[in-house]
């Protein structure tokens, strides 16, 4: 038996396709990628959320000499927002790149951890996460965290 997974997103070719609030978190996560800790890759990640309170927060990622003990942007932006705000939860996350000062051709998707960790925010507020993944040449809208990462930990049989 064969089967299928497939997942719809939409494919914008313009930050003006964004309303004003998508738009105002994916410029914080470009503006945030700037200040990335990346001397070893030159690849500068910026992450913004945007929480249930209206507030919105972004980190980038830091990369350190003993790899791999950095920590990506995602990760980052979403272990600070539960510190600060533990009641609150994730809306919406914005995710952009940089390679040697410049955004990327194309979108840059979060790595499986990060994806997982996502996943977790996402459970944590009961409802889907929107993500917003930008570059210079498109923008990526995911209505859900759980498009990216189907077969998930959560999927998974558990043992009693």
């Amino acid at each position: 038996m064969k089967k299928k997974i497939t997942i719809e997103y939409q494919v914008l070719e313009s930050a003006k396709e964004l309303d004003y609030a998508d738009n105002e978190l994916l410029n914080r996560a470009i503006k945030i990628a700037d200040v990335a800790h990346s001397p070893y890759s030159q690849f500068n990640v910026g992450a913004a959320v945007r929480m249930d309170n209206g507030e919105i927060l972004a980190a980038s990622n830091q990369e350190n000499e003993a790899f791999p003990s950095g920590l990506c942007a995602e990760r980052s932006v979403i272990f600070y927002a539960f510190s600060k705000y533990p009641d609150s939860f994730i809306t919406e996350i914005a995710i952009a790149a940089k390679h040697i000062g410049t955004l990327t051709a194309e979108p840059t998707r979060p790595c499986g951890a990060c994806i997982q960790v996502m996943l977790d925010a996402e459970k944590r507020g009961k409802k889907p996460i929107k993500v917003i993944l930008g570059s210079a040449n498109q923008i990526e809208v995911i209505s859900s965290i759980r498009d990216l990462l189907p077969f998930s930990f959560e999927n998974l049989p558990l043992k009693k």
